[in-house]
């Protein structure tokens, strides 16, 4: 089987191909470029580097959330356009689940995203069966106080690393991993893409949809507005009543 997988979650862009249990190729780019510069290229040139083209690619693996509204669009979007021509399965993979694979070991791999306004989109598995122990979610960087507090030798990854463990770095046996390590590897995307297709969690293109685990930002302001507005109204027709 050959996966090709992609990972636009957060500000750095990877592309790997997986055949089979080989990584045949995997290229990682922090360079403060826009995916929408850099995914294409990168998949073009893996694909030629290893000799392939669309036609041979099986499943496809990417990021579906959560993590950057826009990275996942573009990484999302990419992989449509891929797959719909041959109607190749797709993966859409959980980005902390695939942070979680890259890292093994003993203890708890606690994934963390920076979602701004002191929150972390945060999930948790054991390091030595990657089984999952706290749910993709959008959380308060302090309420993880009772896990990081209870579970064994967290250690923290993602981009969200530092935010967590400058509030928790004080907690015996809590470590970080180090910064060239903590973000994305589109080899885990394709890994995990691969477990889900063996458990049949694998769907076609038109069914490949982000999970962004919150609203947006103008959703959220939408919203904020609409409940102002509405408590405006009310306390106007109390004070005409």
């Amino acid at each position: 089987m050959n996966i090709l997988a992609v990972d636009t979650a957060g500000k750095t862009a990877g592309v790997a191909l997986l055949q089979d249990d080989r990584l045949l190729y995997e290229v990682y780019l922090d360079a403060g470029m826009t995916h929408s510069e850099t995914l294409m290229p990168m998949i073009d040139t893996c694909l030629k580097m290893c000799g392939m083209t669309c036609a041979d690619i099986d499943l496809y693996g990417v990021n579906a959330g959560p993590g950057s509204f826009t990275g996942l669009r573009i990484g999302l979007a990419a992989v449509k356009g891929l797959a719909f021509p041959r109607e190749t399965l797709c993966a859409p993979v959980s980005t902390l689940e695939a942070l979680a694979a890259a890292h093994t070991g003993e203890g708890t791999v606690l994934c963390a995203l920076d979602a701004r306004r002191a929150q972390v989109y945060s999930a948790a598995f054991d390091l030595a069966t990657h089984s999952r122990l706290l749910e993709d979610d959008a959380r308060a960087v302090a309420d993880l106080a009772d896990f990081v507090e209870n579970c064994k030798s967290p250690v923290f990854v993602g981009d969200g690393a530092s935010l967590c463990y400058n509030k928790y770095g004080s907690v015996p046996g809590v470590l970080q991993a180090p910064a060239a390590l903590r973000g994305g590897r589109a080899a885990a995307v394709a890994l995990v893409a691969k477990q889900m297709a063996e458990a049949g969690k694998a769907v076609l293109p038109e069914a490949l949809l982000p999970d962004y685990h919150r609203l947006s930002q103008a959703e959220r302001e939408r919203a904020e507005r609409l409940a102002a507005e509405a408590a405006a109204n009310a306390a106007q027709n109390k004070e005409q009543a």
